[in-house]
């Protein structure tokens, strides 16, 4: 059955134009037949990319290469709902969708000169397929269900979740040029894109009024938690314990500690606040996404495990300390401004939902390593 398709050419309005969209007055609130602000689409991409978290965000860093190579451009950004408010003051995205049955139906009845599908999930790569796109880049889904690479640049990417002696042992590329090789794009160590929302810096500078840190304190965010997908990606809460501890008695008052962390972390962080009594201070775990973007940006260093945190520090460009056990430390680009506790244990990576050794690779890494490293980044704030 053929599809429907208006020719656009044959009407007074111009449905290619970034600023209309049919339902209501554009922002200049003018017809187009009279409009001096008719501005087509030009070159249109679609990005696929919807989890998780800190992976949508290092993504960003495609967008103003993508942005510098198609002059006149319009991109799309399809991703989970868990995930908008990373993406939603983004000033190189045009459109934002969250995944769902309308924005998939919306997806299929248009056409993009461009697909970007960076994820694996089932969900992601089959809209891949579905879409109507001149050219594509990056996974979809095979007539067998099977996940497979949809140009020779993503074999490698492919390969990586595949191959577990290449991705834990040889690869030495960070995810960045990883996804730049997938998509053809020269790497140039570009930054994440991250804001902070107005409304999310107005409620951290309240907290902090609130719990009484000043602008002139020096404040550790600590991450405690990592999520629950990967066994062992936090460190121990005792290592936390003693390391707060430490940097507390080096004796400079004006350094605060403050802990970070979701509501799967919410335990974690009132057992350390409840041994360590003195100079630490909790954010909280109820806060919006965009409330903690905006909390973390108050932070001069941040010191976690492969987590959001971590990834949400960097695209902030503060100095970051990231302690690895089971997940790929080359993966992660710190851009200069931090540095990283590796775990020496054998097994590590493994990428394993659950380990039953007591002797781990999180338990492997000392007080002293991470100290010694935090009091280094410390000299350079």
């Amino acid at each position: 059955m053929k599809k429907n398709k208006s020719n656009f050419k044959d009407l007074e309005f111009k449905l290619d134009c970034r600023f209309f969209n049919g339902e209501k007055p554009c922002k200049f609130k003018v017809l187009c037949k009279s409009c001096k602000y008719y501005s087509p689409m030009g070159f249109r991409i679609l990005i696929i990319k919807l989890g998780a978290m800190g992976d949508v965000l290092r993504t960003t860093t495609l967008l103003l290469p993508l942005k510098n190579n198609y002059r006149e451009s319009h991109i799309t950004w399809v991703t989970d709902n868990i995930s908008l408010e990373l993406l939603q003051f983004n000033p190189y995205i045009d459109r934002l969708f969250s995944f769902s049955h309308e924005s998939v139906l919306r997806l299929e009845e248009e056409k993009f000169d461009l697909m970007i599908c960076l994820d694996k999930e089932i969900g992601a790569t089959a809209l891949a397929m579905r879409i109507d796109a001149k050219k594509k880049q990056g996974f979809g889904l095979s007539q067998y269900g099977t996940v497979f690479p949809l140009n020779n640049e993503s074999s490698y990417a492919f390969r990586l979740g595949i191959d577990d002696d290449l991705k834990f042992r040889k690869n030495k590329k960070s995810y960045q040029e990883i996804i730049f090789g997938a998509t053809r794009i020269k790497y140039n160590k570009e930054e994440y894109i991250l804001n902070v929302s107005p409304s999310g810096n107005e409620y951290a500078k309240s907290l902090f009024d609130k719990i009484d840190i000043k602008d002139s304190n020096r404040i550790i965010g600590i991450g405690p938690g990592a999520g629950l997908v990967f066994a062992n990606k936090s460190w121990t809460i005792d290592g936390y314990i003693e390391l707060i501890d430490r940097i507390n008695n080096h004796k400079n008052p004006d350094t605060k500690i403050l802990l970070l962390g979701g509501k799967s972390e919410s335990m974690t962080n009132k057992v350390i606040k409840e041994k360590v009594k003195d100079r630490i201070y909790d954010s909280g775990c109820e806060n919006t996404l965009s409330q903690f973007v905006a909390i973390v940006e108050r932070c001069n260093m941040i010191i976690s495990g492969d987590t959001l945190t971590m990834h949400i520090g960097i695209g902030l460009k503060k100095h970051v300390l990231a302690i690895f056990g089971p997940t790929c430390h080359q993966e992660i680009e710190l851009y200069g401004r931090g540095d990283k506790v590796i775990s020496t244990i054998g097994c590590a990576p493994c990428y394993k939902n659950k380990c039953d050794l007591k002797n781990n690779c999180m338990t492997a890494i000392s007080v002293d390593e991470v100290y010694e490293k935090t009091m280094k980044l410390l000299s350079q704030i």
